[in-house]
């Protein structure tokens, strides 16, 4: 089916601009009224790392093809700030570093932006390293973002020059995704270390620094925040901000993310997920996903806008119990006009060459197609 066709089918239209700023879109079989479209779509890890020697997957004018032809029409982009900039990777970044842009890596960044755009594709650019913060360890920061105002102040400055460069873009082609998966961490380079959720009184005032410095060049911008506590919880704090939200689809981790290593100290230790059922002496099913999702939820109803930003499940999830735990993640987010963006799209979490041992691949002009999880995003 020609993705006009598809588009028409399902009844999407073309979104609008209101006089503050945010997208507003219409909702046909919906239970509440989204004030974002409902994006569906794919997380690209181009720039996900913050060392060049480890370039994951180069997106080709093939895999926006195919994502556009599929029906889908967004795309995250998680960037690493260390990989548009220039510093010694043999020693440890500096504040004096984190401010010295690399303009040819920022071109060819903006060049896949508007390739993707070319293509009908929404770009959602989030800084999944941040200046002085990762939920990822693994990269010696040389401050905390919310802890110090140095830090503070240059996450504003990448933000302006990101504003900047694509002051031209609508609403309708880009959006600003501020920080991945924000959190308090004691030791930011123990991966495994407690988490807990940002004050809310400090989130607002960095989120609100930034939309200010987002929006100085040009005032429709589209700003998106993701949740408190780990991309989690809604922020009520900034429920009266012009800033839409991101939430999650990895609930509960015993499914989305069994054995990953970066979850699990000792992955031998993980027990093995099921849906719907017992895991861990915990029962969960699809009330216990309606639980989860209901502040985000009630969000919506507020009018905040919502999507979700990553979702998915790590190769090792028994492939028919990764389908039918996330058919009924992405029902419920359907019936509340909430898109989704699959983490990956070709990778340990894609539809293309997931590296999953239970699947039936179909052969994909070279690639392995898992042809099952397709029909069912594009189901939703």
């Amino acid at each position: 089916m020609k993705r006009r066709n598809f588009i028409r089918s399902i009844g999407v239209i073309a979104t609008s601009v209101s006089l503050k700023g945010p997208v507003a879109a219409e909702n046909f079989f919906c239970l509440t009224k989204n004030k974002l479209p409902r994006w569906r779509g794919f997380n690209l890890l181009d720039y996900f790392s913050p060392y060049r020697e480890n370039d994951g997957t180069i997106t080709t004018d093939e895999d926006l093809k195919w994502m556009a032809d599929w029906g889908f029409n967004f795309i995250r982009l998680p960037m690493a700030y260390p990989r548009y900039i220039i510093f010694d990777p043999s020693k440890d970044i500096t504040p004096d570093d984190v401010l010295h842009f690399d303009e040819k890596v920022i071109d060819r960044i903006q060049s896949l932006v508007e390739k993707a755009n070319s293509y009908g594709l929404h770009v959602s650019l989030n800084l999944h390293r941040a200046p002085g913060f990762c939920v990822n360890a693994g990269f010696n920061e040389p401050y905390n973002l919310w802890q110090d105002k140095a830090a503070q102040e240059a996450f504003y400055e990448h933000w302006s020059m990101w504003a900047k460069r694509f002051k031209h873009l609508s609403p309708k082609e880009i959006s600003f995704d501020l920080v991945n998966e924000p959190c308090m961490r004691e030791n930011m380079n123990d991966q495994h270390a407690e988490r807990g959720p940002i004050p809310g009184k400090l989130y607002r005032e960095v989120a609100q620094k930034a939309l200010k410095a987002i929006r100085r060049y040009n005032p429709q911008h589209l700003v998106i925040a993701d949740g408190n506590n780990v991309g989690n919880d809604p922020i009520p704090e900034i429920f009266d901000l012009d800033i839409a939200q991101s939430c999650r689809g990895y609930y509960p981790h015993y499914v989305s993310h069994y054995r990953a290593p970066w979850v699990w100290k000792n992955p031998d230790d993980a027990p093995k997920p099921v849906w719907p059922g017992r895991i861990d002496g915990k029962y969960f099913d699809k009330k216990s996903l309606e639980e989860f999702y209901a502040p985000w939820i009630d969000a919506v109803n507020k009018g905040v806008g919502v999507h979700c930003g990553e979702c998915g499940c790590w190769k090792e999830t028994p492939h028919k119990v990764f389908l039918a735990w996330f058919n009924d993640v992405l029902d419920i987010l359907t019936q509340h006009g909430i898109g989704y963006a699959l983490w990956n799209f070709r990778g340990d979490f894609g539809i293309l060459d997931s590296g999953r041992k239970d699947v039936a691949y179909e052969d994909w002009y070279g690639h392995k197609l898992d042809s099952e999880l397709l029909t069912l995003l594009k189901k939703y």
